[in-house]
């Protein structure tokens, strides 16, 4: 296990933005190199899932240098970026709008997005629950939700395996091509995350319906759906 020490939760964002900002220039190089290109896989899995149509607004959130909007402006041109880090923003390969913001105050109105994705994100932000309730707030009725984050293989030997290619090898990645100590915290910020079962009744608890998890390439990663069915009323 990894002891790369973690950002205290005052600290996390600051902390996270200026890591993201660091590595922004060779971040898509060495993300395609870390997951040998198949989290692109992922992501078009997750817009499928979403049935995103044309003439629907997609906002990406934690957009980072584009992924998701580049695969979502074939379907639809009504996207918005959305990102901690200017860094990341500058190298966003999409044509859509990009705005500087964090998910814990998303600058949207309520109720004026029909989807929502967010690609390895979870274990950055500050906290978890807010967030969800975030995007529950500017999704429409009948809004999607899909967010891919890294996970850990149920399989005692893949899990073997993968450990130590997360701990080890893409360290040593992240040390060649970009800042080594961004992808030290790479594996040491997977403590961030939840479990399985908590992530789902944290979306639940946000007001999502229709809550689903499905493990990606052997439980490496996970993807998460979820729907609004309908509004929460203030208490």
């Amino acid at each position: 296990m990894s002891s790369t020490p973690l950002p205290s939760p005052k600290d996390k964002e600051r902390f996270v933005r200026a890591m993201f900002d660091d590595i922004s220039v060779r971040y898509d190089l060495v993300n395609r190199i870390m997951t040998f290109g198949v989290d692109q896989s992922w992501r078009k899995k997750a817009i499928s899932r979403t049935q995103l149509r044309s003439g629907e607004t997609l906002v990406d959130v934690a957009s980072g240098t584009g992924d998701f909007l580049v695969i979502a402006q074939k379907i639809s041109d009504r996207l918005i970026g959305i990102d901690l880090s200017l860094g990341m923003l500058r190298y966003n390969r999409s044509q859509a709008p990009l705005v500087q913001g964090s998910a814990l105050c998303l600058p949207l109105k309520d109720q004026s997005v029909d989807v929502i994705t967010c690609g390895f994100a979870l274990r950055n932000f500050k906290e978890i629950e807010p967030v969800f309730k975030e995007f529950h707030r500017v999704l429409k009725i009948g809004g999607r939700l899909a967010i891919i984050e890294v996970s850990k293989p149920p399989n005692p030997l893949v899990g073997s395996v993968h450990e130590v290619y997360f701990n080890k090898i893409v360290p040593a990645i992240g040390a060649l091509f970009s800042k080594a100590s961004a992808y030290r915290y790479l594996p040491a910020s997977v403590s961030y995350l939840p479990s399985p079962k908590d992530l789902v009744d944290m979306l639940r608890s946000a007001g999502f319906s229709g809550v689903t998890r499905q493990e990606l390439t052997l439980g490496v990663a996970q993807m998460l759906l979820a729907r609004k069915d309908k509004c929460i009323e203030a208490k």
